[in-house]
């Protein structure tokens, strides 16, 4: 009979790892990495049955080596009380290329400072866009976890999952559908931490704020609840609102008020969200010149300042988080700190990073160009510059490109991790993330979570 791809997955990692009472057993914790490499390949562009038996693979070895997919629910809420010492940001890196080579980079400057409060996220946008689904992408990040030591809670987060005005206004029942079921993939995947995004709901021409925010809090509110009845158990998942859609109007402390009174009186007395985003300036991707440089972004720090501190002082939340903002010149990431910025979400400098690296070859980059010209046309707006429309539209290639750039050679993304591990580094010190590594340990207790035998288990 022949074998299952479980089972030559399975026999393929025989010397490191074996299958014993329904559970994978590590007996050569120090050989695993040499292994993950094609596992991860495996688990990425493997036909249907490699990739199911390759991440189930990864996700117990991750479990085995104490790697634990985890929500930070309650190291925010410790933030909230003020049980929290020192003064630091929360980086939520999503990673829209090169996920495990990327997500590398981020555990060897995690490992190296200390820092153990950090966030692995993917909008709902990217998902589309960057081909990566919620199981591959956590599978990324934990596979990457295991080939570079790191050990402990590992925070995977659904970033955006926002409702699109459009078609809430023409089908709100299918749209709220299609939330419930990205939603219910995400926990199945592993992740433990949800940003729900209504804000693109709230209308300014409504006469009271409450109004303006109430489709927003109410559909919040309404998923908070979906989410509590589907988490794991052991498992608060943290949960995001969002009061302000990034690159419009900037959020104000009535609008933190609005919002966080009609939830709490939606939500009845399920557990609430654990932070507030808010819009202060800025937008994602950054604002592009038609000379393809990016605009200077005036960043309100002191409405981050002063809404943090009433969403703490007030709801009892960790605080207020920004979007946005992996553009920012470098002199500015500290000021989130002296804000008191729960959380900020950095992206695209990232991409940017990796799409213009001179170890790139320019054929590939030709290529990608030549793609977006045919395939990305219509996002085209009239007055764009060349650099203006290809600098917003590339992200659509990553997707089509995805294995040409995990297929380059060794040396190349090696080089191009190296210097995302600078950048991460630089970003860690900057937010004062360092050394947080003992105190999420003491909050957070992830618990052993398995999943079901794929077919063709032992």
């Amino acid at each position: 009979m022949a074998q299952s791809a479980f089972e030559q997955i399975l026999k393929s990692l025989a010397s490191v790892i074996t299958w014993q009472g329904n559970r994978i057993v590590v007996n050569k914790e120090k050989k695993i990495p040499e292994k993950i490499d094609g596992l991860i390949h495996e688990a990425v562009f493997g036909d249907a049955e490699s990739k199911t038996a390759a991440r189930w693979i990864i996700w117990e070895t991750a479990q085995a080596l104490g790697i634990r997919p985890a929500s930070i629910h309650e190291f925010y809420m410790a933030i909230g009380r003020g049980d929290v010492a020192g003064r630091f940001t929360v980086p939520a890196i999503n990673l829209r290329m090169l996920a495990f080579d990327s997500a590398r980079a981020v555990f060897r400057a995690a490992r190296k400072l200390d820092v153990g409060a950090l966030i692995f996220e993917i909008a709902r946008s990217e998902i589309g866009y960057t081909d990566q689904r919620p199981a591959e992408y956590a599978t990324a990040v934990l596979a990457a976890a295991i080939r570079e030591g790191f050990r402990g809670p590992v925070f995977i987060q659904g970033d955006h999952f926002q409702a699109s005005a459009a078609k809430f206004a023409s089908a709100p029942e299918a749209e709220v559908k299609t939330m419930r079921d990205l939603i219910l993939e995400a926990i199945a995947a592993g992740f433990y931490n949800i940003d729900i995004d209504t804000s693109t709901l709230v209308d300014l021409s409504k006469p009271t704020l409450d109004e303006q925010q109430g489709l927003n809090y109410g559909l919040c509110a309404d998923f908070t609840k979906f989410i509590r009845e589907h988490e794991p158990k052991g498992i608060t998942i943290s949960v995001g609102g969002e009061i302000g859609e990034v690159g419009q109007k900037n959020s104000t402390p009535e609008d933190l008020d609005a919002f966080m009174k009609g939830f709490n009186a939606k939500r009845g007395g399920i557990t609430g969200i654990s932070k507030i985003s808010i819009q202060t300036g800025t937008s994602h991707g950054g604002v592009v010149l038609p000379d393809g440089t990016l605009a200077q972004v005036a960043i309100d720090f002191e409405a981050l300042k002063i809404l943090g501190q009433k969403a703490r002082k007030e709801f009892g939340l960790g605080g207020a988080v920004q979007h946005g903002a992996s553009t920012l010149p470098e002199t500015a990431f500290h000021k989130f700190v002296e804000a008191g910025t729960c959380e900020v979400h950095l992206a695209t400098a990232f991409q940017n990073l990796i799409m213009e690296h001179e170890a790139i070859p320019e054929s590939l980059r030709q290529e990608m160009h030549e793609w977006v010209k045919t395939n990305a046309a219509g996002e085209r707006k009239p007055k764009d510059t060349d650099a203006q429309f290809f600098y917003r539209s590339r992200k659509k290639a990553v997707g089509p490109f995805k294995k040409q750039f995990w297929s380059l050679p060794d040396g190349t993304r090696e080089e191009i991790s190296a210097s995302l591990q600078k950048m991460f580094s630089f970003l860690f010190e900057q937010l004062n993330a360092a050394g947080t590594t003992d105190t999420v340990k003491k909050l957070i207790k992830a618990p052993e979570i398995h999943l079901p035998l794929p077919a063709g288990g032992l």
